[in-house]
């Protein structure tokens, strides 16, 4: 094997395992070791034997061809000769001389077999690797009487091996430099095995979980996706391995401040030659933006169709009476501009078809417009209507929620019976109007909103101010542009064109035609003082539209008498005054009172009318309220 330095027994220990003797003395060679050479020379391997001192002695005719020796040399021939064990040591590559050497020596010290792989030098000086077995050859005293070697040349599988090392280690390269690059990638990236064993995730899925790769490997799935999610999400993935087909599926995933973000998740398998899986790569692509974009145009298409299905008051305004002219000279005027409205008027004017009108003639008018009549909204789902809430904000708030502003950002909202609003919504509603910020319940992060705000009431809000029941402050902030919607009776003369109108529309829709009008009809409806104003003629139209069978329209005078009773006598003799010198006498009024319109001392209480009909009056009349207060009378 090349190793001289091993201390065997001497040759003169002459026990052969054949039971033969050596005649040192003689000279003769011993018929054993010619046996040897012979049988070593007809093995088909390199082989070789050495002197129990470990002196490389003889190597067979292949091994010798291989090393380029001569015919006549030592080690061809098997002829003893004193060769420094140095000498041998040489034929091999100095690169494995540490490592033969080191089997030698444990062959030396035990006298048991061993084998190393090193690389041999040929005839032309060039390496191969050989793989060499020592075997020790004992007397049947167990006396070591050779070492026999045998080379197995292993130069191809070496090539082979060092290709297949070079090969793992560039894939190993091309790993690292795809997963640098998958770190990179801006999405949740993770590799799985057939069966769905978690092997990898990139580095921007660790982060956004806050887990170490051995904690997300320990994660179950449910921890770190939405609850609501599981059942489908996990469908999916029965589907998927029952097929080995990729899916896409939409499902929340847990930030590691326990926020939920919704992310669009693609996996997909890859296979082997045979079609079997070997790993599944899921990929997730955050939709966040997306999805809040399309619930939020969901509501404002429920609130369209809620709209819709709503029997609307108006499809336009109807009308061309002077104080109406007004009102939408007002709205021309507004529209473009992004102050905010206070709209005035009795109940049923049409204050909500106003700011409709304001909508749409502003820059806004591609917005949304989101109405909430906020008296019809219980007190204590009021705040989560307007600003929305937080998942478990309180019982029952098992999913965030959109409020109406963050659904009209960029558009408008329409807050109708504003004056109906509770002390705590008011500081919230002012806080929307100076710092333009909302915050959900259950947060404590503002959130900027584009909205401008419209509002309506009946109500007297300087006398709520006065009770403590709306803030002076609020009142100030709404009331940029106050725009006062008049009632039916002070817009008389559009009661027949409102009449003729509501009959066509309601015509249309009950597939009945009116060629006609009854003329006592005519009458009672221009003379009748319509408390419920537009919406009451509205209504009492409809329901003779429906109630006809011939093509003359006529009303019933007993519908009118009946709701004309519920009108105060003294609002009814007010009506009559006005008609000739209202102003003069509305004006005596806040003389006496200094310019108090509610209250007993007040000239509401004087005239006998209802606080919000003498502000119409006074506001549609051009009346300066205020010049009144500093009067003593």
């Amino acid at each position: 094997m090349g190793d001289a330095r091993m201390a065997m027994p001497s040759q003169n220990d002459a026990d052969r395992t054949d039971g033969s003797s050596i005649d040192c003395a003689s000279g003769q060679e011993p018929s054993f070791a010619a046996q040897l050479r012979k049988t070593l020379n007809t093995i088909p391997a390199y082989t070789w034997y050495a002197l129990p001192s470990g002196v490389l002695t003889f190597v067979n005719e292949r091994y010798a061809d291989y090393l380029g020796l001569d015919k006549d040399d030592p080690l061809r021939l098997g002829v003893e000769v004193d060769v420094p064990w140095d000498t041998h040591i040489q034929m091999v590559h100095p690169d494995d001389h540490e490592a033969t050497l080191k089997v030698g020596e444990a062959c030396n010290r035990t006298g048991t077999a061993g084998q190393a792989a090193f690389r041999i030098r040929n005839s032309e000086g060039k390496y191969r690797w050989f793989l060499s077995r020592l075997e020790p050859l004992r007397a049947s005293d167990g006396t070591l009487l050779y070492w026999i070697g045998i080379n197995l040349d292993i130069e191809e599988l070496k090539r082979a091996e060092e290709q297949r090392k070079t090969a793992e280690e560039k894939i190993r390269e091309q790993e690292m430099e795809l997963r640098h690059i998958v770190d990179l990638a801006p999405q949740l990236i993770a590799v799985f095995g057939p069966h769905l064993e978690r092997h990898y995730a990139n580095r921007m899925s660790l982060d956004y979980f806050g887990l170490t790769l051995d904690e997300w490997r320990d994660t179950h799935p449910g921890a770190i996706g939405h609850p609501d999610d599981a059942k489908q999400c996990r469908s999916n993935w029965d589907r998927a391995l029952a097929s080995a087909s990729a899916f896409e599926i939409e499902v929340r995933l847990r930030r590691n401040d326990g926020v939920y973000r919704w992310y669009l998740m693609r996996c997909n398998p890859v296979r082997d030659d045979q079609g079997e899986v070997l790993r599944w790569y899921a990929a997730c692509t955050d939709i966040e933006d997306r999805k809040q974009a399309e619930e939020r145009l969901q509501r404002e298409n429920a609130a369209l169709r809620e709209e819709l299905n709503q029997a609307s008051m108006f499809e336009e305004i109807v009308g061309s009476s002077e104080p109406l002219r007004k009102v939408l000279s007002q709205v021309s005027k507004v529209a473009p501009t992004d102050s905010t409205v206070l709209i005035l008027g009795q109940t049923g004017t049409g204050k909500e078809l106003i700011a409709r009108a304001i909508h749409k003639r502003s820059r806004r008018a591609g917005r949304s417009f989101i109405a909430v009549n906020c008296g019809a909204i219980p007190t204590s789902l009021i705040a989560s209507e307007l600003f929305g809430h937080e998942k478990g904000a309180f019982t029952g708030a098992t999913q965030r929620r959109l409020g109406r502003f963050e659904a009209a950002n960029g558009g408008t909202i329409f807050l109708d019976e504003v004056g109906d609003l509770p002390p705590d919504i008011q500081i919230a509603l002012l806080r929307v109007l100076q710092e333009r910020e909302i915050e959900r319940i259950g947060s404590d992060k503002p959130i900027s909103v584009d909205v401008r705000v419209l509002a309506a009431t009946h109500r007297d809000l300087d006398k709520l101010v006065s009770e403590g029941k709306f803030r002076q402050d609020l009142l100030y902030r709404l009331n940029v542009v106050p725009i006062t919607m008049p009632s039916l009776r002070e817009r008389a003369p559009d009661i027949p064109v409102l009449v003729e109108y509501f009959i066509a529309r309601f015509g249309r829709k009950m597939g009945k035609k009116f060629h006609t009008i009854e003329k006592k009809t005519q009458k009672i409806l221009q003379e009748y003082v319509w408390p419920g104003n537009v919406r009451e003629l509205q209504n009492v139209i409809e329901r003779a539209v429906t109630l006809s069978d011939s093509d003359r329209f006529a009303v019933d005078e007993a519908w009118l008498k009946r709701e004309s009773s519920e009108v105060p006598h003294a609002s009814l003799a007010l009506n009559g005054v006005l008609l000739a010198h209202e102003k003069e006498v509305i004006e005596a009024a806040l003389a006496q009172s200094r310019g108090r319109i509610s209250g007993p001392a007040g000239a509401a209480t004087k005239l006998g009318v209802p606080d919000s009909t003498l502000e119409t009056k006074i506001q549609r009349l051009g009346i300066d309220k205020y010049r009144f207060k500093s009067k003593v009378g």
